[in-house]
């Protein structure tokens, strides 16, 4: 099996296994209006495939996002609009969307649409006026009612739009949903409704807070990293010193901490959720940074339901020098930031998800601590094939319902 430790006698917690309810999984296909209610605390594009799978097999989960990103086209709109990023809300409702409904295949197609990234600034433009107005193909494309509301969300945007705005290698979703914030009278909650039901999708996607909030984060060396940007490793060199701590703060120019409350409607969301999930993906800047407002931790531990921890297998730059044991850690000591130290750790995590069979995980399991805390281990099958380092989409979909 190849575990990294010998089970001690005394340890609180043992390996178990979980196995598919396939029985379960059938009905609720057939039925998936009627699935549970899983709920993931994440970010970026990790759940892509994921997302994909579960909408076959209920209508019902909740994907709570962090709107933190300071890099790349979303750093322009934020500054510009003085809203929240919105590039990680419009790849999960993409992936949640109704692939059979007619105009979905063109709408996702519009949406995942970028700029050239060295494009001519004027003809970056024209191409920006034809997409408002409709002429450009991959507007044309799309049928009413929803060629109208995005072709007058892109008019909103050209409106308010400021006159040295790069569009170079601009998501066109992300104009579209910058525009419709703007004729929605500021209300991102609004136009992800409004958006989510013109495609149909099949999930709750909102972001964690309304508040505009940036990220730090504080090396053990003792630097800090300003903006998340500066903390995943993607435009920026990867941290060469492991993360210490992490809070939210006002903005990249006042990194002063500030606090962001979670919302009322989101707190509900997680206390009534049938499971839990710290999914993997950026482990700081995409889990620990839905543990940060106020409130959150309060959510969790409230919630009755089966909370899961599930390890990346491949590399994470922000994990650097931490095992799955030291993630875990982390996990707790973030939401007991918000509870309070005597939280018992099973109200905030109830297993964790490996798989020693097939599975090469980059970072060190730990297993031995994770049990000493009191967690269940579940290894089972996550993986295809063995020396595999991505999860299956349909066996992770499958182990996460079979244990809501």
């Amino acid at each position: 099996m190849g575990y990294d430790f010998e089970m001690p006698g005394d340890v609180p917690a043992t390996i178990g296994r979980t196995h598919r309810d396939d029985v379960g999984l059938a009905r609720q296909r057939r039925e998936p209006e009627h699935g549970p209610a899983l709920l993931f605390l994440s970010g970026g594009t990790a759940l892509k495939e994921l997302s994909f799978t579960l909408k076959n097999y209920t209508h019902n989960s909740i994907h709570i996002v962090t709107p933190f990103d300071s890099g790349g086209s979303s750093a322009e709109i934020r500054e510009a609009f003085g809203m929240l990023s919105v590039g990680d809300l419009r790849n999960r409702l993409m992936a949640l969307s109704d692939a059979g409904l007619r105009g979905n295949r063109e709408i996702y197609r519009l949406f995942g649409h970028r700029f050239d990234t060295d494009g001519d600034s004027d003809a970056l433009f024209e191409r920006l006026l034809a997409l408002a107005d409709g002429s450009d193909p991959l507007v044309a494309a799309i049928p009413d009612p929803m060629s109208g509301i995005v072709r007058a969300h892109l008019r909103e945007f050209v409106k308010y739009m400021q006159p040295n705005f790069d569009l170079r290698g601009a998501s066109v979703g992300n104009l579209i949903l910058a525009g419709g914030y703007h004729q929605l009278g500021g209300n991102l909650d609004s136009v992800l409704f409004l958006v989510s039901k013109l495609i149909e999708a099949h999930g709750i996607v909102v972001p964690v807070v309304n508040e505009s909030r940036h990220l730090r984060a504080t090396l053990a060396d003792g630097t800090q990293r300003i903006g998340q940007h500066r903390i995943t490793g993607k435009e920026t060199p990867p941290i060469e010193s492991p993360i210490v701590d992490l809070e939210l703060i006002a903005s990249l120019d006042d990194p002063q901490p500030a606090d962001a409350r979670l919302r009322s409607d989101v707190a509900r969301m997680v206390n009534h959720a049938d499971l839990i999930c710290y999914p993997p993906g950026s482990f700081f800047t995409s889990v620990i940074a839905n543990l940060l407002p106020s409130g959150m931790g309060t959510a969790i531990a409230s919630a009755r339901c089966q909370k899961v921890y599930v390890p990346n297998l491949g590399h994470d730059p922000e994990q650097l020098g931490l095992s799955a044991a030291d993630c875990t850690e982390r996990i707790i000591a973030a939401v007991r930031r918000d509870t309070g130290e005597d939280t018992p750790t099973s109200a905030i995590l109830t297993c964790v998800l490996v798989d020693t069979e097939r599975a090469t995980y980059e970072s060190r399991l730990e297993l031995q601590r994770i049990l000493a805390m009191g967690i269940e281990v579940i290894d089972t099958q996550l993986c295809r094939e063995a020396g595999d380092r991505v999860i299956d989409a349909d066996l992770f979909a499958g182990l996460l319902l079979s244990l809501a």
